[in-house]
């Protein structure tokens, strides 16, 4: 049960989708999402409310922010996530709008009163684990594939499986090559909330299994790199999202080469960020895989840019210490050490341009090869 504000009264609102999910499974509740029956574009507008788009059905609450939309159908007219023609209008009814949706779990709205509206058995799917579709439409829409994936790495852990014939229609669209014309970033979207989920291995273990990996992520389309990669992914530092998302993506594609991992940043248009935390994470990978000395050490330390920007080698440090737990200090005082050569102090002596350039390297590499003996003699 929930109450209307002045905003809604008059209105025939319900609550749908997550909030109402996982409500019933007992699963934090952070976002509101709400259909409203019967109503104009003009209705919302005249009310106060924030239209999303020009040709979009949906609006913002003005104080709440939260997201109202007229009840639609969709019918599919073209390929990808945006292939479709919106038709919302006073005329279509909450069961209506309900059956545009993707997974049974998601299609239960709730109304004022509290009583649910569940006209594809929601309820018996989130109490039988099951991620079922609404309807065949579900193949109209590529995106589903990787959400699905994605509910799957959120719910693993409660028990929750794909019913085999959903199963069945993510391998066909997978198979159509409707995947290919989604957008970069929506891919990236999913792929980014998967891996904060509790269970991101299965979000690509699943996309792997109904033959949807090899269209974005060709290089861990195989089962062995893939195996690598998983368990490369379950070492991550624990850290609140989107780093940890992101921590979990630099360790995925550190098993992969240099020119394998550049490609996937550009295909899914990556965030730099993103994509310059995975190049750092594969050089620290590198780094502790061979014996530590002053002039790999040093050259680690350039790597990250670490005189110029400190937290990135803080950063791998962090990393370190969940990889490879007894060369964490050895790497820190070596980073402090190299930190501690002043430039000032070599321009003091009368280096100037290249020769300080020289000089400065020398009196770093120096000083970490003191640090790394010491560290070495304990």
């Amino acid at each position: 049960m929930f109450q209307q504000d002045a905003l809604t009264q008059g209105l025939e609102v319900y609550r749908v989708g997550g909030a109402v999910r996982d409500a019933l499974l007992g699963w934090p509740v952070v976002d509101h999402d709400w259909v409203v029956v019967g109503a104009t574009p003009d209705d919302m507008r005249r009310r106060g409310f924030k239209p999303v788009g020009r040709d979009f059905p949906v609006f913002l609450h003005p104080h709440t922010s939260e997201e109202y939309a007229l009840a639609r159908t969709e019918r599919k007219s073209g390929h990808g996530y945006g292939g479709f023609d919106v038709y919302a209008s006073p005329d279509v009814t909450l069961e209506e709008d309900l059956s545009r949706r993707d997974l049974t779990i998601n299609a239960i709205a709730q109304g004022t009163n509290g009583a649910l509206t569940d006209p594809f058995h929601g309820r018996q799917d989130i109490q039988q684990r099951l991620l079922r579709h609404v309807s065949p439409a579900f193949s109209e829409d590529p995106l589903r594939v990787l959400r699905t994936a994605r509910f799957l790495a959120r719910y693993a852990h409660l028990g929750f499986a794909i019913a085999p014939d959903t199963q069945a229609l993510m391998r066909h669209v997978s198979e159509s090559g409707e995947l290919g014309h989604l957008a970069a970033e929506r891919v990236w979207v999913e792929t980014e909330k998967a891996l904060g989920e509790p269970n991101p291995e299965r979000y690509f273990t699943t996309l792997h299994e109904c033959q949807a990996l090899a269209t974005w992520w060709p290089e861990l389309a195989d089962d062995e790199t893939l195996a690598a990669a998983l368990d490369a992914l379950a070492s991550a530092p624990e850290t609140s999202s989107p780093a940890l998302a992101h921590w979990r993506y630099a360790l995925l594609v550190s098993v992969l080469s240099d020119e394998q991992r550049d490609a996937l940043a550009s295909r899914l248009r990556l965030p730099n960020a993103v994509a310059q935390l995975a190049r750092h994470t594969a050089l620290t990978k590198a780094l502790l895989n061979e014996p530590l000395d002053d002039e790999r050490v040093l050259h680690w330390l350039e790597r990250l840019d670490g005189w110029r920007k400190p937290a990135q080698v803080i950063a791998q440090l962090q990393l370190v210490s969940r990889l490879a737990p007894a060369r964490q200090p050895r790497l820190e005082k070596a980073w402090q050490a190299a930190q501690a050569v002043s430039p000032q102090a070599l321009l003091g002596e009368g280096y100037r341009g290249a020769a300080l350039g020289d000089a400065l390297r020398q009196h770093r590499q120096k000083a970490v090869a003191g640090a790394l003996d010491e560290g070495a003699s304990r």
